[in-house]
């Protein structure tokens, strides 16, 4: 009973870092990194992605709608994000997913100019129309918004539907 102090202090120090550890690992590399690029708390708001017959969206809202920071961050994020893409310009996602080549985005790049990025202010956020009637366009932006899907774990539906 007299080690029972120190058999706790060495359990607690051993069990600390694999909590820590734990809850770092947690959080998938799309997590870690999207927060710094994006400018917003991955926390405290939701992604959603959507395939629709014309190309699709990206819509981003806080969960709390009295958390005005973060809306107002995604609002600017994805302003920016609009901006960016309509220039073919597609480095965000490939700081966000840590990766050299995101999926899609090189039809989009060649076929830019065939696609429209259209920002929309959301009540809790914003969200960045994708519009395009070319073919190989089209196939890109729904090949980008499944790789969303799948790399936020938004749990969407990858499906086309109708706008």
């Amino acid at each position: 009973m007299r080690n029972l102090p120190a058999v706790f202090v060495l359990l607690c120090l051993v069990s600390t870092p694999l909590s820590l550890s734990a809850r770092q690992t947690h959080q998938t590399p799309t997590h870690q990194h999207a927060g710094s690029v994006m400018g917003f708390d991955q926390d405290r708001t939701t992604h959603h992605f959507w395939l629709f017959l014309d190309g699709g969206a990206i819509d981003v809202g806080v969960s709390d709608v009295a958390d005005t920071k973060n809306r107002d961050a995604i609002r600017s994020h994805l302003s920016h994000i609009a901006m960016m893409f309509g220039s073919g310009d597609f480095t965000a996602p490939m700081l966000v997913h840590d990766s050299s080549s995101v999926p899609g985005t090189k039809i989009m790049t060649e076929r830019k100019a065939a696609i429209r990025f259209q920002y929309v202010e959301t009540p809790s956020g914003g969200r960045v129309n994708i519009v395009t009637t070319d073919a190989a366009a089209l196939a890109g932006v729904h090949e980008f918004l499944k790789f969303q899907i799948a790399e936020h774990k938004t749990g969407d539906p990858a499906t086309v539907r109708m706008r």
